[in-house]
């Protein structure tokens, strides 16, 4: 794993109508970058980083599905970049905001979905790739990877979505109000520092696990200890023990920003109409579900499998919900596997000299 940074240093117009004065990216790379190496570029959701073999160990690295060793038989040369808004290296709240001298905190700009791909964009370019040979993502990851496929229809080969959307639910914006009152309701949020609002995304975390997994998920981890409990359950110690855990690597401005940025997804924008905007998709295309997903449910994925024209939908049967995405890799690595080797055998059946009859 190699840690860098992409320094854009000219204006950057936002979806919004405002500008950043430039952007940083801080992104990882694994493999060797040349003629015959098979580009893959990971799009991490909500909270996640550049280092994809943080979280998502399962499937990338050495005898993972994506290796990117020497004696890796694809050659992979695998990407992934920490997206504008968040705070894992790249510009966001916390940046120093250049017109004024200080952080952004409270005033920095909106940006979407649309935003994140276009800076994305920028630095693949940088980098010198003409052709990525699969982009991959989950949730917020997997509307990243949709976006960018819309946005340059020609750049994308295989197109791998799972456990994303077209376009933010009410359902799922609602989750996200809910989030942003608690971050409200604290009453550090209004301060200029770093750690304003901490104690509201606690709470925020705590709603959005609840999301993240469901009924049976806490009914199967969190169960009772013994059936004389009335206090310290299981259950709450977890959302608490989760609050905590975000808090230490998160901050609430960026927690905020960026669930607005999923409260704007939406790849119909200014595209006559989702469908219309689905129907430029080129690649060759996975669309993944997860059976027991609450917040962006099978129905979701079904829908873009429906109106990409080349594309196949999958299911997984998950007891974690949407973090299976996160979690079942070994479903989600043999459903890969198996559809990449269908299209190497339609290919192989199609260069088959045509049989004769003597």
């Amino acid at each position: 794993m190699n840690l860098q940074y992409f320094d854009y240093k000219y204006s950057f117009p936002l979806e919004s109508g405002e500008n950043l004065a430039g952007f940083r990216l801080a992104y990882t790379t694994y493999g060797t970058l040349n003629e015959q190496s098979r580009v893959v570029w990971i799009c991490h959701a909500l909270t996640g980083n550049a280092d994809v073999g943080d979280w998502w160990g399962g499937m990338v690295g050495p005898g993972k599905y994506f290796d990117s060793g020497a004696d890796s038989p694809e050659q992979n040369f695998i990407v992934c970049a920490n997206v504008i808004g968040s705070c894992y290296g790249s510009t966001g709240p916390l940046s120093v905001n250049p017109a004024t001298g200080e952080p952004f905190y409270h005033d920095f700009p909106a940006v979407t979905i649309r935003d994140m791909v276009a800076a994305l964009d920028l630095l693949r370019q940088e980098l010198g790739i003409e052709s990525i040979h699969t982009c991959i993502g989950g949730s917020v990851g997997g509307e990243q990877a949709v976006e960018w496929a819309i946005l340059q229809p020609d750049l994308i080969q295989h197109l791998i979505v799972i456990a994303a959307s077209a376009v933010a639910s009410p359902w799922c914006i609602a989750f996200n109000e809910a989030q942003r009152m608690a971050i409200e309701a604290d009453p550090t949020w209004r301060n200029k520092s770093d750690d304003a609002g901490v104690a509201g995304m606690k709470a925020a975390r705590a709603m959005a696990m609840i999301s993240y997994r469901n009924y049976d998920t806490y009914g199967f981890t969190q169960a009772l200890d013994n059936n004389e409990q009335t206090n310290d359950f299981k259950a709450a110690g977890y959302q608490r023990y989760q609050g905590e855990k975000l808090a230490e690597r998160f901050n609430a401005f960026t927690y905020w920003v960026l669930s607005k940025v999923m409260d704007s997804h939406n790849v119909g924008r200014n595209r006559g109409s989702i469908p219309n905007a689905l129907g430029r998709i080129k690649a060759r295309t996975l669309v993944v579900g997860i059976r027991s997903d609450l917040l962006f449910p099978p129905t979701e994925q079904q829908f873009l499998a429906r109106h990409i024209s080349d594309a196949a939908y999958e299911e997984i049967d998950s007891l974690y919900g949407h973090d299976g995405f996160l979690i079942e890799f070994r479903p989600l690595a043999g459903i890969i596997r198996k559809w990449m080797a269908s299209r190497a055998t339609e290919q192989a059946t199609k260069t088959e000299p045509a049989s004769s009859n003597r």
